[in-house]
């Protein structure tokens, strides 16, 4: 398909700055909340989008449980060595 090559450079070039970005010397991944109501989730990374957070320095991790009500949401933000 036309463009597919473009994209795929495009999506590996975004995660290659990602990887070398958080790298564990870099900083550390901080948890901003860790909820299971998933709008309180979305209103937290809503606004650290417009604090204007660098999309790549969130992390939302989802703890999987049985029943599915049980399930937790982790919001994270990476936290560079010298902003601590």
């Amino acid at each position: 398909m036309p463009g597919q090559g473009r994209r795929k450079r495009r999506q590996e070039a975004e995660s290659r700055r990602a990887a070398a970005l958080t790298t564990p010397d870099a900083g550390r991944w901080q948890v901003v909340i860790e909820t299971r109501d998933r709008a309180e989730l979305q209103a937290h990374t809503r606004s650290l989008q417009e604090a204007r957070v660098d999309a790549s320095l969130i992390r939302i991790d989802v703890l999987c449980r049985r029943p599915t009500e049980q399930s937790t949401y982790r919001l994270s933000r990476f936290v560079a060595a010298g902003e601590e």
